[in-house]
């Protein structure tokens, strides 16, 4: 499996996070949605999940379904208090300039190689 910095390093993505802030996680596929409730029912561990939803609650969702990290894109940025809070959890919160059409297929190219999904 390819771990989160691999990730982070191939597609350009920006840390939000501190360093050190689950680098090490393995990612296994990945996942889009911006409805928490259909991230909490399909996403699975180990995703990591493309979103523009920044507020709080997706480090909450993002503790539950155990994901990688989570991405924003189109330069999205979370505000200090949900920044804290996914540091003091240690969730990875990251971002790119990509649009979520371009980040889901990159992620989708560097992954499809080494993953067993189809």
């Amino acid at each position: 499996m390819m771990t989160l910095e691999r990730v982070i390093n191939e597609l350009g993505l920006e840390r939000l996070t501190p360093l050190g802030t689950g680098e090490q996680r393995s990612v296994r596929w990945g996942y889009c949605s911006d409805l928490l409730s259909d991230v909490m029912a399909h996403a699975r561990a180990g995703d990591i999940w493309i979103t523009l939803q920044t507020h709080q609650n997706i480090v909450a969702v993002a503790l539950m379904t155990d994901v990688a990290g989570v991405i924003f894109p189109r330069g999205l940025a979370a505000d200090a208090d949900t920044l804290e809070k996914a540091t003091r959890e240690g969730v990875p919160l990251l971002a790119s300039e990509r649009t979520v059409f371009e980040l889901a297929g990159r992620l989708h190219a560097l992954l499809a190689g080494e993953c067993d999904e189809g």
